[in-house]
């Protein structure tokens, strides 16, 4: 349990304080439509749209997860970590078809590209992708990084888990609700710095516990290297690097919880920007998150602290090591990245479920009912997402570990459908949505056999299926939907040129060219070089 001395309650105070302000500023700014609600009236500049990509990314699965997949596996999850230059492709190549489209979906998107079948099962496999990760995984961690520092075990005859990540949801959900997408991007500006400065703060201190960073490396000899063997039973380095790319494609150019900070930019300049700051502060978690895992680890071999399991390894060193008038500083930041992540979460599914479900079926509704079933439609995924944290608990040992098994069945049959139509104007409509279908049923089935595990016999087709390295299942995953969509377009009907207008790489219009390149600036390429160059070095350090 944390002791808090008074600077610590003026920190937190401080922080609570502003938080407020900015949320009232964004009550003020009424909500006239649903732009302004769920896009904040496309208005929004490259700091604040690089702000919030990052704060949106780094939450409480960072915290918990990443650290404690430090304690356990070392450097083998950092590749996730190392994705920078896939946000810098956002930036580059999907931006100028995202905003110029006007969309506020990605279901939206491949609903002109493919046709209404593709959007509405891609708005399903993002719902359902929420419900499995992103609700469960940031409630679950919310909750064990609350009670773990502040040491209570129950509170009014209730365990103290589940009173803490439901007080998050209620209270993070009160200001994204009244505050829309204009709370959620001004938000970040605040969260990101105090995120930051809490967890450099742990890895200062941590790395002078341990006695250096020369001392971290011998005791955590074993975990310091990216590659691992190809035989590897866990993280292969085939895997890892195919795998990682594939589940990184998804997530940063394709999944609505990334890709609507980019929708809300003044313009196709301000959400490239907004893109290169991502990528800049995207160089930091495995330092700062996954490298305090390697610190807890190395302090419970050398007796300084006791680590009941990997996933207590952040709020672990930070009701150990951390001084007096400091502490407020780091928990700010836990709460914070708990905040910010809920956050997001409840704006992109109110936004998913209100324009790709509820508008198109009822066109007639106001913009006003519009808004208001924006702010109703998050409590449904909230609850499911509650209570599939039993399930999850199941499937995997280590949170991050986890997120990213799942996000490893979800993620190759969108990723697929996004890369190909965007490239290739001969995908068909209905090769896109037989695409859809095949990733996420195969990805689903791979699930469903991992969390009835024990109960499969051994020696079968269904065993043999689950003992495949979860890495080259998503590879294999990835390589199958291609043939299929491949196949299926061969002996179907392709889009009209119409429909493909400005949609495809082919189609780009003169005019859409000109504004793309009237936007570049020397600095955005500098800088993109920069975040590469920077990428490889590290990869290079550990290899």
């Amino acid at each position: 349990m944390i002791e808090f001395a008074p600077l610590d309650y003026w920190v937190l105070t401080l922080f609570f304080v502003l938080l407020a302000a900015v949320v009232g500023f964004a009550m003020r700014q009424k909500e006239r439509d649903t732009t302004d609600y769920f896009l904040a009236g496309r208005n929004a500049g490259w700091l604040v749209i690089g702000s919030s990509i990052f704060a949106s990314n780094i939450g409480s699965e960072h915290l918990v997860g990443l650290s404690g997949a430090g304690a356990q596996t070392g450097m083998a999850m950092a590749h996730w970590e190392l994705q920078s230059f896939i946000i810098i492709l956002l930036g580059w190549l999907f931006v100028p078809f995202y905003w110029s489209s006007k969309i506020y979906t990605m279901p939206e998107f491949l609903e002109r590209r493919y046709g209404p079948s593709s959007r509405t099962f891609l708005s399903v496999i993002s719902l359902v992708s929420y419900v499995l990760t992103k609700v469960s995984v940031t409630v679950y961690a919310g909750g064990v990084v609350l009670q773990t520092v502040l040491g209570i075990d129950t509170l009014w005859g209730f365990d103290f888990f589940w009173v803490a990540a439901i007080g998050l949801v209620v209270v993070t959900g009160i200001y994204t609700v009244l505050g829309g997408m204009k709370a959620v991007l001004w938000t970040s500006v605040i969260q990101t710095p105090v995120l930051i400065i809490g967890s450099v703060v742990i890895l200062v201190t941590g790395l002078e516990a341990v006695g250096g960073f020369a001392e971290l490396e011998r005791i955590n000899a074993e975990k310091m290297h990216l590659i691992r063997p190809a035989s590897d039973p866990d993280f292969p380095w085939p895997g890892v690097i195919f795998g990682s790319l594939i589940i990184g494609f998804w997530y940063w150019c394709t999944d609505q919880y990334i890709v609507q900070r980019v929708l809300s930019a003044k313009g196709v300049k301000a959400a490239r920007q907004g893109t290169i700051l991502a990528g800049y502060l995207k160089l930091l978690p495995v330092f700062i998150f996954l490298f305090p895992g390697l610190i807890a680890f190395a302090l419970h071999e050398k007796g300084i602290i006791n680590l009941d399991s990997p996933d207590q390894a952040f709020a672990t060193l930070v009701s150990t090591l951390l001084p007096a008038g400091i502490k407020g500083i780091v928990i700010g930041g836990l709460i914070a990245a708990l905040m910010s992540s809920l956050a997001s979460l409840f704006n992109s599914s109110a936004t998913l479920f209100t324009i790709d479900f509820y508008k198109r079926f009822r066109p007639e509704s106001s913009e006003q009912q519009l808004v208001k079933v924006g702010r109703l439609a998050t409590l449904v995924v909230v609850a499911l997402g509650i209570v599939w944290i039993p399930v999850m608990q199941l499937v995997a040992d280590v949170l991050y570990e986890y997120l990213q098994l799942v996000q490893s069945l979800l993620a190759p049959g969108v990723a697929v459908v996004f890369l190909l139509g965007a490239f290739s104007k001969s995908i068909t409509p209905t090769a896109g949505f037989v695409g859809l279908i095949a990733g996420f049923v195969l990805g689903m089935s791979r699930l469903l056999l991992q969390v009835f595990s024990e109960s499969i016999p051994t020696g079968g087709l269904l065993h043999q299926l689950l003992t495949v390295n979860w890495l080259y299942y998503c590879i294999g995953l990835f390589i199958v939907v291609c043939v299929i969509v491949l196949g299926v377009s061969l002996f179907t009907k392709p889009a009209c040129e119409a429909q493909l207008a400005g949609i495809t790489y082919g189609s780009i219009s003169a005019e859409q060219r000109a504004e793309i390149r009237a936007g570049i600036s020397k600095w955005d390429i500098v800088h993109s070089a920069i975040i590469v160059a920077i990428t490889i070095g590290i990869y290079v350090r550990f290899w």
